[in-house]
């Protein structure tokens, strides 16, 4: 079976500033999710699902969606913060979204062969979708769950103005993930990256630790695994108004319980996202770069 694109699109973006999942980088309107859709396209993934909100629903099939209903099946499952398990109820006081694994978990219905997640915002390479591709083409469960996660290196992905988030990899001899921690507050420096604590403390990087940037790799068993994981964590976290279910803490959680391992599918591309409104400056002269030197067709798709 041809995998599935999951794009995880109902994030608020807020230290951007405005809806940038569907704000234009490309010579003819793109957004950095079109490049993403289309290079899955051209690896062999042959259906997509769209996970947004609600209120972005008319704007997004409009502006964007529509683009691709006639290269592609296309289709789209909502994130929402009364989607919860039978029992829970909605704090009154939540109106951060639930975090990237409730997305994923969001899309349950709508995906049945093995799939990538990957963010909206985030500008991959062709390279990461063609080898992701091949994995889940090949992709088979036996007494555990094979998964996989595009590494990054960290000097690779970093923004000049400010800091961001990111997950450090900790990867064996035999290229499977070990563990991911989330780091929230990286910025670049001297000798590399720093990161900076909740409790004001620092920790030095060297700019070439592998990183997640939540290109993921699943099969289907992973639903099952985040169905119980959620639950878990509204037991535990729900009065947090700021709390999330990150998708990397819910594997780590399968890998600790033996019930998953993942391949970490290297890549030295150069990531580009917006992840400040200041970034959106250089994505668009790197896009602009790519296409002038024929790695995309311009314009990226065809009139509907």
């Amino acid at each position: 079976m041809q995998p599935t694109l999951v794009v995880l699109a109902a994030g608020m973006g807020s230290r951007y500033g405005g809806l940038k999942q569907i704000d234009p980088v490309g010579p003819n309107q793109e957004a950095i999710l079109d490049y993403s859709v289309y290079d899955a396209r051209q690896a062999g993934f042959d259906r997509v699902v769209f996970v947004i909100r609600r209120d972005i629903e008319t704007d997004f099939r409009e502006l964007v969606g529509k683009r691709f209903e006639n290269a592609m099946d296309t289709d789209y499952a909502f994130q929402a913060l009364d989607a919860l398990p039978a029992g829970y109820a909605l704090p009154t006081d939540r109106t951060k979204p639930w975090g990237t694994a409730h997305a994923v978990l969001c899309a349950q219905d709508q995906v049945g062969t093995p799939f990538a997640a990957i963010n909206a915002d985030d500008f991959y390479g062709a390279d990461s979708y063609k080898t992701m591709a091949r994995f889940l083409t090949e992709a088979q469960s036996d007494k555990k769950a094979h998964f996989a996660m595009a590494g990054f290196v960290l000097r690779n992905t970093l923004s000049e103005h400010g800091h961001v988030a990111r997950g450090i990899c900790e990867v064996d001899d035999q290229g499977l993930l070990q563990k991911v921690t989330e780091h929230t507050k990286i910025t670049p420096s001297a000798e590399g990256a720093v990161s900076t604590h909740d409790d004001g403390t620092t920790t030095q990087l060297t700019g070439n630790e592998w990183v997640s940037m939540n290109f993921w790799g699943f099969t289907p068993a992973l639903f099952p695994a985040l169905e119980e994981g959620f639950a878990q964590f509204l037991t535990e976290r729900k009065d947090d108004a700021k709390a999330e279910f990150y998708i990397t803490a819910a594997i780590d959680d399968m890998m600790n319980d033996g019930i998953a391992d993942v391949r970490v599918l290297p890549s030295e591309a150069r990531w580009f996202g917006v992840t400040y409104r200041e970034d959106k400056a250089s994505v668009q002269t790197a896009i602009r770069e790519m296409t002038e030197s024929g790695a995309y067709p311009s314009p990226l798709w065809p009139a509907a």
